[in-house]
């Protein structure tokens, strides 16, 4: 079933890279990308480093929610990741821990390691406007020797993914200042979209897809 929809999907991609390639209203080289925009901002290079330094990991390490993005032969993933307090834990200058705690078992991240291990993390810091940022790559660890470091509530993970980082920096305030990410007069209330249950029970029941 799987390797029937991974199959398909890659078809479809091509079906669509060639659309989109064929149409003038997309942008569709380099080239053209960088004719639209100045040039880049020296800060967006300087901030950038190969290893984990002791302000980054600061930042790291006060983050409890992160999204992670893989790639994989069947296509791509972003998956949020949540712990309390710290959910990436430094190792050292080069190598970080996410634990994997219990989900749905769809496993759609962790496939995807197995069998490419490029990935990103973006991380959130609740009340600071910056983000930080981790891309390199990653394999999965279920040995003993990690595996009770992450132990919470008498509740271990079901394996570790542990990334070796390629790239580190954070990512400017931006994005999270225009969105006033953070002011609770914006948060949703309550009732006011539809739940997980809801959209279940809808998708249950044959609703389209």
């Amino acid at each position: 079933m799987a390797g029937r929809g991974g199959a398909t999907r890659v078809s479809d991609a091509r079906v669509w890279h060639y659309r989109v390639m064929s149409d003038p209203r997309f942008v569709t080289s380099v080239s053209q990308l960088e004719a639209l925009y100045p040039e880049i901002n020296p800060a967006s290079l300087v901030k950038e480093a190969t290893v984990i330094t002791p302000q980054y990991r600061e930042l790291i390490e006060a983050s409890p929610f992160a999204a992670l993005s893989t790639i994989g032969p069947g296509g791509m993933d972003c998956s949020p990741r949540g712990d309390r307090h710290q959910v990436v834990h430094v190792v050292d200058e080069r190598t970080v821990h996410l634990p994997d705690r219990r989900g749905n078992n769809r496993l759609d991240s962790l496939r995807n390691i197995v069998e490419d291990g490029r990935v990103a993390l973006l991380l959130l810091i609740p009340g600071l406007s910056e983000c930080m940022r981790i891309n390199g790559r990653a394999v999965l660890r279920c040995d003993d020797e990690v595996l009770t470091r992450y132990v919470v509530n008498d509740r271990g993970p079901t394996s570790v993914v542990e990334i070796t980082a390629e790239a580190v920096y954070f990512q400017c305030a931006k994005a999270v200042l225009r969105s006033d990410l953070w002011n609770p007069a914006n948060h949703c209330d309550d009732g006011s979209l539809p739940t997980a249950g809801q959209i279940l029970a809808s998708m249950s029941e044959g609703s389209p897809r």
